[in-house]
């Protein structure tokens, strides 16, 4: 039978009980969800005892019932404390028996007089055990403290007496005192719950002041600290043991006398409360849609960090300490409430936080925000499994409550749901570096041909976003319309922006008058493509050895482009092409003319060359290699050939300006960035 059936008389804690004294009047029991000190209309003046009045009421209701009763014979019930002190013992032993009647083929009867008086010793052992720290205490063999088991009693009693003929007729007055006695015992249970709730280590006094103001409603739990925050590390337990085996019995207590409601909202509010206060201690402020959409992006990276680090805690820790607490809280026939709390919780929780990722989608996209909304995706889409597992174990017993397991299942929902526009956003955001690449079509070119500044931002954009290589496949494969074969999205996605990106280069090198400096320039420009890529192992594996070596191709090609523009006239004038020597005859005056030729030049060379920039010192120093090997052996026989035939002195200074070495430091000081004419340096 449903625990949620067994109390008539309850009336709920959020609005006021009442029920009926002597007197036939109807009086009120103060009762509401703040859980403040009980007081009944009637309590005595300021600095009276509870207790005192409970023992006068006692005996006032004892002296009525003997008026009743003519003064004469000895009920069931009298020698249950007889005029003194009501003897809870012995009145629980005759309660104990008309409940087991009740389930048994003969029925035991209850007295009036047993019935107002087991109230009565109800209502002194509450007042008694206010400010006592052990009350809830279990005794020894671990059964539930005397407290604890008086209040389930009364519980019990209320509910059959409901349902048997002692609950009207000449007994009603009787039971509607029982009634009265649970309603104060379970408002003091409920605020004794509500205060463990709160505060688990620290022991309440009378009253439930801590030494001073406490905020209601708030778990004072410190939040874990930060280091804890990664996924799969272990959260300390909220409560220790001795605690949670002291709520599971109030659990048990409220919820069999027909307290869900308040039980769970009390429950749920404390540990939301805890939840909040432990996401704060991560550095997560809650924000809403506006705020997020104004802040700048450095402000809100800076939040998405933080968000992305509190988001995984509260799926890899968070909820798993919450889901065993409530496992241990509500255990055995009361489990589908304990999976209800949890569910609702688990759904309040997440669904605002995952609300932050709409407000993120909202913003201006760009191609920088890539990164952090892969984490945020990353985040998400680590929670399906976590919430699926939670949805696994409930699943048998989630049958009978529909209710708790579609809470679970709509958090599952939405998480898809969030995940599937985190993925769309982060394909839309990276298809924008293509359209930036297209967009990029600058009419200046690059002072000395060197590495562009789009080459570096693409090639560092996707250096990082190679990363995330098996993230972004995923997302392209979901968010992908392509020609649906099992090849990698992602990969055919790279290969098209470095198409672009290569046929964007070409276009700009063509802004350059010079042949040779396009050729430098498509030099440094692949060259920094390519060392980028090698440098990447998850780049490298992406585009594959075949785009490596393809572009490898391409760079000894501009290279003989470039020796060929920039030094085949060089070496023309240094070859014997039939005319410096007519049948065995030096020319001189063509002699003469060529010498001059190579010197303006070389000049030029130096001067033009060397504010070029080569900032790769390994190929800068192949480029000065290769054309040292071409040019200076054949300067150096050109000198030895013909440079015998000027005259000593001032002949040979005016045509034959530079040595082998001469040339061969010019050729050294080539692509360092530095104009400097030959003239300048030799003086």
């Amino acid at each position: 039978m449903d625990s949620r059936s067994q109390a008539p008389y309850k009336s709920s804690s959020f609005s006021p009980a009442t029920t009926r004294d002597d007197g036939g009047r109807t009086r009120e029991v103060d009762r509401n969800f703040s859980l403040g000190a009980l007081r009944d209309k009637r309590d005595v003046p300021h600095g009276g005892s509870r207790e005192q009045s409970i023992k006068e009421e006692d005996e006032q209701e004892e002296g009525d019932h003997g008026a009743r009763g003519g003064g004469g014979g000895e009920g069931p019930g009298s020698g249950a404390g007889g005029g003194g002190e009501p003897d809870l013992a012995a009145l629980s032993a005759e309660v104990d028996a008309f409940l087991a009647g009740k389930d048994e083929d003969a029925p035991v009867s209850v007295t009036e007089a047993t019935l107002e008086r087991f109230a009565s010793a109800v209502e002194l052992l509450v007042a008694r055990s206010e400010g006592v720290e052990d009350k809830w205490a279990a005794e020894a063999g671990g059964e539930p403290s005397a407290l604890l088991a008086a209040i389930t009693r009364i519980a019990a009693l209320s509910s059959a007496l409901g349902k048997s003929p002692e609950g009207g007729g000449k007994h009603a007055a009787a039971v509607n005192r029982v009634t009265s006695a649970l309603h104060r015992a379970m408002a003091f249970l409920e605020e004794e719950f509500h205060g463990l709730l709160e505060d688990p280590r620290v022991p309440k006094t009378a009253g439930g002041e801590q030494g001073g103001a406490h905020e209601p409603d708030r778990c004072v739990l410190a939040p874990p600290p930060a280091s804890d925050a990664g996924a799969g590390k272990e959260s300390a337990p909220p409560y220790p043991a001795e605690t949670v085996d002291r709520l599971r019995a109030m659990a048990d207590a409220l919820v069999a006398a027909g307290y869900v409601t308040e039980c769970s909202q009390m429950f749920l509010v404390a540990r939301r409360n805890a939840f909040d206060a432990t996401l704060q201690g991560l550095g997560y402020e809650k924000s809403n849609i506006d705020d997020v959409v104004k802040m700048t992006w450095e402000a809100l990276e800076a939040v998405i960090v933080t968000w992305t680090k509190a988001f995984r805690h509260a799926i890899n820790v968070g909820l798993s300490t919450e889901h065993e607490l409530c496992t241990r809280v509500f255990a055995g026939r009361h489990a589908a409430v304990g999976r209800g709390i949890f569910a609702d919780l688990s759904r309040c929780v997440m669904l605002h936080m995952l609300s932050f990722t709409e407000a993120v989608a909202m913003t201006k996209r760009a191609a920088e925000k890539l990164f952090k909304v892969l984490d945020m995706y990353e985040a998400v889409r680590d929670a399906s499994p976590v919430i699926e597992a939670f949805l696994s174990a409930d699943k048998p017993a989630a049958a009978e409550h529909h209710s708790h397991h579609s809470g679970l299942a709509e958090l599952k929902s939405e998480i898809a749901a969030v995940r599937s526009r985190l993925g769309e956003s982060a394909a839309a955001i990276f298809r924008e570096l293509e359209s930036s690449i297209r967009a990029d079509a600058g009419k200046q070119p690059v002072p000395g041909g060197a590495v562009h500044p789009l080459t570096r931002y693409v090639m560092n954009y996707l250096k990082y976003a190679c990363e995330y290589n098996s993230t972004l496949e995923q997302v392209f494969r979901e968010h992908h319309h392509g020609n649906g074969d099992d090849s990698n999205p992602f990969a055919a996605q790279l290969m098209e922006v470095m198409e672009l990106l290569h046929g964007n280069l070409e276009a700009k090198s063509r802004l350059y008058k010079d042949p040779s400096l396009s050729n430098i320039f498509l030099m440094n420009n692949g060259r920094y493509m390519l060392q980028k890529i090698r440098g990447s192992p998850e780049t490298n594996a992406m585009l594959g050895e075949a785009w490596a070596r393809k572009q490898s191709t391409n760079l000894r090609q501009y290279h003989k482009n470039y020796q060929r523009e920039a030094w085949s006239r060089v070496l023309g004038l240094l070859r014997d092409d039939g005319v410096l020597t007519v049948k065995g005859h030096v020319q001189k005056p063509v002699l003469k003319e060529r010498f001059k030729q190579f010197n303006v030049a070389m000049d030029e060379i130096h001067r033009t060359q060397g504010a070029w920039v080569v900032s790769d010192e390994q190929l800068q120093s192949e480029l000065r290699v290769s054309i040292a090997a071409v040019v200076v052996p054949a300067y150096r026989s050109f000198l030895g050939r013909f440079a015998q035939h000027f005259s000593a002195g001032r002949q040979t200074e005016k045509y034959v300006k530079l040595s082998a070495e001469d040339v061969e430091t010019i050729i050294d000081e080539l692509f360092d960035g530095n104009a400097t004419s030959m003239t300048r340096r030799r003086t």
